[in-house]
């Protein structure tokens, strides 16, 4: 019962880091995409 509650910890941990890597991918690609339209309307 021990072991089974630690790596249900573990699992809940792992999907949290999870969520928090995928967050900061779409954060990034968002400032990426207003970026290149800042650009493309200063080109313009």
């Amino acid at each position: 019962m021990i072991k089974e509650n630690k790596v249900s910890k573990y699992m809940l941990y792992a999907i949290g880091e999870t969520i928090l890597v995928v967050i900061g991918i779409l954060i990034a690609l968002s400032i990426n995409n207003y970026n290149e339209y800042i650009k493309h309307i200063n080109f313009n």
